[in-house]
């Protein structure tokens, strides 16, 4: 075997979805790009059995884990590769696929391992409930107690849970919670409580429409008692992203959330049931795992830029203009450590860094770099993982942008590295105004 290929191992699930993994395995061996990748095919023979191989495949360093099956088989897999050099990589064939559908992974398997080939690796947050990992989302009360009875059914597929959630939600009763966040303790009558860290649960049932997978929040979803007239709004509503509209729906974000009910019950992860106790201490975990994605997905991000850079020239054309904050995009090579592993990597790709420069070139500029044009070794982000911070491995994704025309009235530009406390760093401008 060639030492330079690197190494993935594919963890098929034998049992999930409804899709068969043996066209998936002609596929793989017809489009995978053998002289880049080595691969190895292992298929899951128990509950967790997932979990022990992916460990043992990060303990080899390998490049990367894939997981062919839905979200139980990626959350066991994916709780393996959090904060190790390991990726995650995503077929999806499961029940509803709901991170795969977040990360716009297609859901045709040879499409997907085009994907895989491009090898594209973003870092995403993921969460705990009660110290068990998450990435999708996980929860109490109705989509818990449908969770738990799909895994009893005989039969898998959409068709299986919405049949469930349809029967179910005739008798369910609502219960009483305490949530206690930020100092401040509220009390809820819900249907239930759902924490995103991904914005879906799966098949495009989108019930954190906001939730966003690297800015380091829970999205918490609160669905109170609602009547049978209520149902055909919410049900057009958790499809088309705009359930947080409903007035039955209460969201809110934050880092931790502790749920207290009056009594043990089940709660979900990623769609898998579990019986917890009265508690339930929910977190989110910074920028933790490592996931193969699309480059596609990639576009929206300097779509979103240009749109922002619209705006802010429409701001240019009447006043001056001061923007800031983290714009998760190292222009230059000496805004990182690391430039040439990280090449193709979401926040330093070709195309972010050109649409940065388009940015500059329409009339504004880089303060630091203002100042400290040939400065290296100065960042204002560092990953948790591998001791980043420690080594200075870093990354100055955190701005201060101007127009050009108040450059005089700017005094100085400071990163104060010295700071701690964050995966970031403050940020200050000095302008005199």
């Amino acid at each position: 075997m060639n030492e330079n290929k690197k190494k993935i191992a594919f963890i098929i699930n034998p049992i999930s979805g409804t899709q068969s993994k043996e066209q998936i395995l002609k596929w793989l061996d017809e489009k995978l790009d053998k002289e880049r990748y080595a691969q190895e095919v292992i298929y899951t023979e128990r509950a967790g059995h997932a979990v022990e191989i992916a460990a043992q495949k990060a303990q080899e360093d390998a490049h990367a884990v894939i997981a062919i099956g839905g979200d139980g088989t990626i959350n066991e897999i994916a709780r393996s590769l959090v904060h190790t050099k390991t990726a995650l990589g995503i077929i999806p064939c499961g029940s509803g696929n709901g991170l795969a559908r977040h990360l716009q992974i297609p859901m045709e398997p040879k499409k997907a391992i085009d994907i895989i080939n491009d090898g594209l690796i973003d870092i995403i947050d993921y969460g705990k409930i009660n110290d068990v990992p998450f990435f999708c989302t996980c929860g109490v009360g109705f989509d818990a107690f449908v969770s738990l009875q799909f895994s009893k059914a005989g039969r898998r597929g959409p068709l299986t849970y919405l049949e469930k959630t349809l029967l179910e939600s005739l008798k369910y009763r609502p219960e009483t919670y305490e949530l206690e966040m930020d100092g401040s303790t509220l009390r809820y009558k819900a249907f239930l409580i759902a924490c995103g860290n991904a914005s879906q649960y799966g098949n495009n049932a989108y019930i954190a429409p906001q939730a966003t997978l690297n800015d380091g929040l829970l999205d918490v979803t609160i669905l109170e008692p609602f009547t049978v007239l209520d149902v055909p709004s919410l049900s057009f509503q958790l499809f088309n992203k705009t359930i947080d509209q409903n007035s039955r729906i209460k969201t809110f974000r934050c880092q931790t959330l502790r749920i207290h009910r009056s009594k043990p019950g089940v709660v979900h992860f990623d769609g898998d049931p579990m019986m917890m106790g009265e508690n339930v201490d929910v977190k989110i975990m910074k920028k933790g795992l490592q996931v193969i994605v699309p480059r596609d997905a990639e576009k929206d991000t300097s779509n979103v830029l240009q749109r922002a850079q619209d705006y802010i020239n429409g701001l240019k054309s009447r006043k001056s203009v001061v923007f800031c904050g983290d714009l998760n995009v190292a222009h230059q090579e000496i805004d990182l450590k690391n430039p040439k592993t990280n090449r193709h990597n979401a926040g330093f790709t070709d195309e972010e860094r050109s649409c940065f420069d388009k940015v500059l070139a329409s009339g504004y500029i880089d303060t630091y770099r203002y100042f400290y044009p040939d400065t290296e070794g100065v960042y204002s982000w560092w990953s948790y993982m591998f001791h980043a911070r420690e080594n200075n491995a870093g990354w100055r994704i955190d701005y201060f942008i101007t127009s050009a025309s108040i450059k005089e009235k700017i005094q100085d530009s400071k990163i104060h590295t010295e700071v701690f406390g964050s995966d970031h760093c403050p940020v200050e401008l000095d302008i005199e105004l």
